[in-house]
This record gives C-alpha cells, structure tokens and sequence, in this order.
C-alpha cells in the first residue's frame, strides 16, 4: 500500500493554483471539472509519478472551521521536504511569501512556516 494523493482544504481553487504552482513551482497534474468545483492535484517537479497533492475546496463547514482553527492556532496542515532550507526561504521571501516562523533548527531537522493565501499555514523542512 502506498500514498498516491493527499488533499489540504482550500478557500479559493483557482487562487490556490496559482500559488501551489507559480510560486512554489508544483507541477498540474490534474484539473478536472466536478460539478461546482475541480479535481486539481499537483506534483513535485521532481517527481511526476509522485504522490499528488489535491486542493479540495473548504465548501463543507466541518471543513472550513477545521481549516480556520489549525491556521488561528498556528498549526501548519502539510509538510514539504526542500534540499536546501535557507535558499528556499530566500527564493519564498523574493516572492511575498509570509513566514509565520524563520529557519528555526530543531535537531536535526531545520523548519520554517508559511502562510499558502489560501487559509493553511504550510511547514517546509530540511532534514
């Protein structure tokens, strides 16, 4: 058995596109039409055939009070590996990424929180 899509709730599908892929440089994979909405999932660049991330829209309550609570209590919903923390925050900043937490290491690990637009705090680490 093995992960083949993840989902994070978001406010906006088509505002969420643009971030996911614009500015952090993920890959549509999919983007198709379900009614209201659209099945949209993205991929690392790195790994096409990897585990897709699906923006699925906050439209059920549950969703969206879960959704606002994790952001008002700081909780990022999803973790992103990067190579190279420092640069990859340097390269978010020159893009107006907001940072809710610097390159903090903890361990062995260094970690840093963003803020997606799109009503989700987003944690990249180094490991």
């Amino acid at each position: 058995m093995k992960i083949i899509v993840t989902s994070i709730f978001v406010e906006d599908q088509d505002k969420a596109l643009e971030f996911y892929s614009e500015t952090l440089g993920f890959v549509k994979k999919h983007d198709v039409p379900t009614g209201e909405f659209r099945w949209i999932t993205l991929v690392s660049p790195d790994e096409q055939d990897g585990t897709e991330l699906l923006l699925e829209p906050n439209d059920h309550p549950a969703a969206k009070e879960y959704q606002q609570k994790l952001f008002a209590d700081g909780i990022p919903v999803t973790m992103f590996g990067v190579a190279n923390i420092r640069k990859e925050y340097k390269r978010l900043i020159e893009k107006s990424v907001k940072f809710t937490m610097e390159p903090t290491e903890m361990g062995e690990v260094t970690i840093a929180v963003f803020d997606d637009t799109c009503g989700n705090l987003i944690q990249i680490i180094q490991q």
